[in-house]
């Protein structure tokens, strides 16, 4: 079910206003794009590769910048990748949480988030193991705890169980589940997904085709709507 927000009560996680967005040869990714995620909870976005989704993403971590349009947030965003392996730089699991603190925190206050982090994501002691040791999905739920250690509180997820088994694949999504539905500090997320099946589990779901977002609706009515659509690499 969507998530039952009074809209007019709070400031949203997320605004995106009249977004456009044009590549270097002209091709247009976004149109006049708009997005209202009025509250915590897991929302999704499912479209056909081209559509614009994975460029609304990076658009809103602030990779890239827009042609027009504005972008509020209310929460720090991290983007968490299809394939974890072009996030994860550090040979360790509790030296690559670091790189998205602050530099001058307190030892005392790093050793706290990193073990804080891995504790939320089912990863609790592995600070010093050798991330290639770790599973597909161990290395998703890891790029994962990099956000949290970062304290960002709008996850941006791109199509994040494209490259997993089928177990990981509802590990993850059970997890990001549990994150934007705990007593305090619920995350908000916003998940890319060509896996249909996917939308069972959301607050919220919209279609977003030629650069532009529908409304939102709830996950099994959007499935009930539309044909599966092609798995394939994120697109820009």
């Amino acid at each position: 079910m969507i998530a039952a927000v009074p809209l007019a009560a709070v400031e949203p996680p997320l605004l995106v206003e009249d977004l456009s967005f044009a590549w270097a040869d002209g091709r247009l990714a976004l149109d006049g794009c708009g997005l209202r995620v009025p509250g915590p909870g897991l929302w999704m976005l499912v479209g056909s590769n081209g559509s614009g989704k994975s460029t609304l993403l990076r658009l809103i971590a602030g990779l890239i910048s827009p042609r027009s349009g504005h972008i509020r947030t209310t929460a720090k965003p991290a983007l968490v990748f299809q394939n974890p392996d072009h996030q994860l730089l550090l040979p360790s699991v509790g030296s690559d949480l670091q790189l998205g603190m602050p530099a001058d925190l307190p030892a005392g206050e790093v050793r706290g988030r990193v073990a804080r982090a891995l504790e939320q994501v089912g990863l609790a002691g592995l600070e010093r193991r050798p991330i290639h040791t770790l599973s597909g999905g161990q290395k998703q739920r890891l790029a994962i705890a990099g956000a949290l250690a970062g304290e960002a509180g709008l996850l941006l997820l791109d199509e994040p169980t494209a490259l997993l088994d089928p177990d990981s694949q509802r590990d993850v999504l059970a997890l990001i589940g549990r994150l934007c539905h705990r007593r305090e500090n619920p995350l908000t997320a916003l998940w890319i997904t060509h896996r249909l099946e996917e939308l069972e589990g959301c607050d919220g779901a919209a279609r977003m085709e030629g650069g532009r977002i529908g409304p939102w609706q709830s996950g099994s009515q959007l499935r009930r709507s539309l044909n599966p659509l092609p798995a394939g690499r994120a697109e820009r």
